[in-house]
């Protein structure tokens, strides 16, 4: 898959990512199939071409194929991205072996989600590959906004793989063009908890907007939420120049401080003193942060973790404590170098 070499590739899940990254595969010359996770979407996106729910404003070329049912999709396919939310990946994963007799033709599946399983705390790699022992899986992950990215707006992601191997090499090369860059990455664990980390601490970030600390704060906050983040990254496993790249800090400066960020404005909401469960009613998409935080929050303290910052966010969202206290509590700590 040389150059501009046509690649056959299928987006599962229609929300705003997945059709942008099948606008971004198209724009690159391959042949490309969205499949919806419901019926009634693919109805609506086959009539009208316009994601008019997660992604308006962007028309669906007529040469983008729209299905609902995966087998005839994923016989065609020589890649396949999983765009849905972290607690959609187990049902996708259990529908592709269903309606596809366990087909195993696939060179690549590539993972956008980003966030943990609740009950088992895995991350979604680890998810899928329960289902695909034999099929290589990467990661697909950076600071990346949807409409940015539909738009042709320039964009540098990292695509973590098993192995750097010179066939992913060529994978790389054919869904990069001159608006969006792919940097490889053989860090699965870096690049995937990364990609967790960050909506956690844009949570936090949110928290300083809304209680209007200035930029003092969330400079601080920010910085010192990086220091946690490549801490706890490194403990599980991942490398620490990850967490300084694309998938890590980049991904984290993106999030902290964009509008659209779903989790910076879940943050700044709360800061603003809008009730949790309000919020979250008022969603219509997921804010995987929210989550996240349970998760590696136990993972923490079975680990044995020092991570003040994620304490008190969990104190925040699970035992309704204070921002403000939770604040004061991070600024009265015991004093110390800063490595």
């Amino acid at each position: 898959m040389k150059g501009n070499t046509q690649m056959n590739s299928c987006v599962l899940g229609a929300g705003a990512w997945g059709t942008a990254i099948a606008l971004h595969l198209m724009k690159c010359g391959h042949s490309v199939s969205l499949a919806p996770r419901r019926i009634e979407q693919a109805m609506q996106l086959t009539s009208s071409r316009e994601n008019t729910e997660y992604l308006p404003g962007f028309s669906l070329p007529e040469s983008l194929q729209i299905g609902y049912e995966l087998e005839p999709i994923l016989m065609e396919a020589d890649v396949a991205f999983l765009a849905c939310p972290a607690k959609g990946l187990r049902p996708i994963c259990e529908r592709i072996i269903k309606e596809t007799k366990g087909h195993d033709h696939l060179k690549l599946i590539v993972i956008l989600s980003k966030g943990f399983e609740k009950d088992s705390f895995k991350v979604p790699y680890e998810v899928v590959r329960e289902y695909f022992p034999n099929t290589p899986v990467g990661i697909l992950s950076g600071p990346s906004f949807a409409s940015e990215v539909a738009a042709g707006g320039p964009t540098a992601l990292s695509l973590a793989v098993e192995i750097c191997s010179p066939s992913m090499e060529e994978l790389q090369e054919t869904i990069s063009n001159d608006k969006l860059r792919v940097y490889l990455t053989d860090d699965l664990k870096g690049v995937g908890y990364g990609g967790i980390l960050k909506n956690i601490y844009a949570i936090g970030a949110g928290l300083c907007d809304g209680l209007k600390l200035g930029d003092n704060a969330k400079s601080a906050y920010i910085t010192r939420a990086l220091n946690e983040m490549v801490s706890i990254g490194k403990s599980l496993g991942g490398r620490k120049e990850t967490f300084y790249g694309l998938s890590g800090f980049g991904d984290l400066i993106a999030t902290c401080f964009g509008e659209w960020s779903r989790n910076r404005t879940f943050g700044e909401s709360l800061g603003m003193g809008i009730p949790l469960d309000e919020i979250l009613d008022g969603q219509k998409t997921v804010v995987e942060g929210v989550v996240a935080v349970d998760c590696l929050y136990q993972i923490a303290r079975r680990d044995d973790l020092e991570t003040p910052i994620l304490d008190e966010l969990y104190a925040i969202l699970y035992h309704k404590k204070s921002p403000e206290l939770a604040l004061n509590n991070l600024m009265v700590r015991h004093l110390k170098t800063e490595f």
